[in-house]
């Protein structure tokens, strides 16, 4: 059986409500201005065969809209959410800083070793994304695809199809309203990186 190509984009939230903070499990709604960047990103692209979506509010809001536009059922899995922070939840970076500058500064360098407390560990982070990566390759049947998701999913698919380690997840760039698009082919070979976040 010859595999079918597929193309696979993965596109972050824009700006949510209450501005840049460790915003994981933490529901916050787009801003008006997270809508522009968000529809920017996909202005000229597809349609597609397929939207996913993360549930968070910041992400099915715009999917459901998108969805609707083009007639597709949207698929809300959970598994594509955000990593949860714990304790840092709902906190600036500016804030840690002041409070706890070691313990942030370790994340920053080593998110792998150095966790925010409460967290949820990298690894079984990693574990979720990529199961749900593994599961819509292996049925995308050379469909067109849009996973509305969030930074940290983007990245962890990214390591995995470059090769990077945990360790350095990141230093991978995905900003606010970033559309990043992968090659795969299913169901029987690797996905091969197409472009980089």
């Amino acid at each position: 059986m010859t595999a079918a190509t597929a193309w696979i984009n993965l596109l972050r939230h824009g700006e949510a409500e209450g501005g840049a903070r460790y915003r994981g499990s933490t529901d916050d709604p787009l801003t008006a201005a997270g809508w522009r960047q968000m529809e920017a990103a996909v202005a000229g692209q597809g349609p597609w065969e397929r939207i996913v979506t993360s549930p968070r509010a910041r992400c099915a809001a715009f999917a459901r809209a998108l969805a609707k536009r083009y007639g597709r059922i949207l698929e809300v899995d959970e598994r594509w959410s955000e990593i949860d922070f714990g304790a840092w939840e709902g906190r600036t970076a500016e804030a840690l800083m002041a409070e706890e500058p070691e313990a942030l500064e370790r994340f920053w360098r080593d998110p792998l070793t150095h966790p925010p407390p409460g967290g949820e560990p990298l690894p079984a982070f990693r574990d979720r994304v990529l199961a749900a990566w593994r599961e819509l390759v292996s049925r995308c049947q050379g469909e067109r695809v849009l996973i509305i998701t969030h930074g940290g999913p983007i990245r962890v698919v990214a390591a995995h199809l470059t090769g990077r380690p945990l360790t350095h997840l990141l230093a991978i760039p995905v900003p606010l309203g970033h559309r990043v698009r992968w090659q795969a082919q299913c169901p029987r070979s690797s996905p091969q990186a197409a472009g980089s976040p």
